[in-house]
């Protein structure tokens, strides 16, 4: 039995580490498991990332960014995650379509059903059976990250990291059956063992 479980959540949220963890976990455990991110996870998808995350003085328009995050988003897609949910693998997917659904509709002000009708082409109508969304309020998870280097989007304002969280709390409430939103506050250790108590659930019939 394949299971597509995807991570989400703003800047500084914690979702790699907490994907990473999970990943490891399943690793210890013999569960078939493949780890992949968004954007990249292809020779492709990395060099779309590249251009959308690090090109500085370059205009990058909320629509091209949509098609290319759906570009990358296409080839991962095609090329990573179907093939290993037909091995019958636990696919984990740092950021998926949510992620674009948040910072480009919500975020950036694209139409909401232009951006969902695109994100549906890029993914092949594949939707994920868990998506965990690590929330936290904007200004604190963008503190985490202060000495670090900054992409395109970790530049921008707090309205507009205030927004994706807003789109995110509404995608999550909109359907509460595919998404497990936890307090990102909380410790790392509570974090893990909240997403695996759910996760652990759906891999035991595996």
């Amino acid at each position: 039995m394949a299971l597509f479980i995807t991570f989400e959540g703003g800047e500084g949220s914690g979702k790699s580490f907490q994907a990473g963890i999970l990943y490891r976990k399943l690793l210890r455990m013999a569960v078939p498991v493949l780890l992949t991110l968004e954007p990249g996870g292809t020779a492709l998808g990395t060099r779309l990332a590249r251009l959308l995350k690090r090109a500085q003085g370059t205009g990058i328009s909320p629509l091209s960014e949509l098609l290319l995050f759906n570009a990358s988003r296409a080839q991962l897609v095609e090329e990573v995650i179907m093939p290993a949910l037909s091995e019958e693998k636990v696919v984990i997917c740092d950021r998926y379509a949510d992620s674009t659904t948040a910072y480009q509709s919500y975020g950036r002000g694209l139409d909401l059903d232009m951006v969902k009708m695109i994100n549906s082409i890029g993914t092949r109508g594949l939707k994920p059976d868990l998506t965990i969304l690590l929330d936290m309020p904007a200004e604190a998870g963008l503190a985490r990250k202060k000495d670090t280097r900054h992409d395109r989007f970790e530049q921008e304002d707090l309205a507009f990291h205030n927004r994706i969280r807003a789109g995110y709390l509404k995608l999550a409430a909109d359907d509460p059956e595919r998404w497990l939103m936890i307090d990102a506050n909380q410790p790392k250790t509570m974090i893990t063992k909240i997403i695996w108590e759910k996760v652990s659930r759906l891999v035991a019939p595996l």
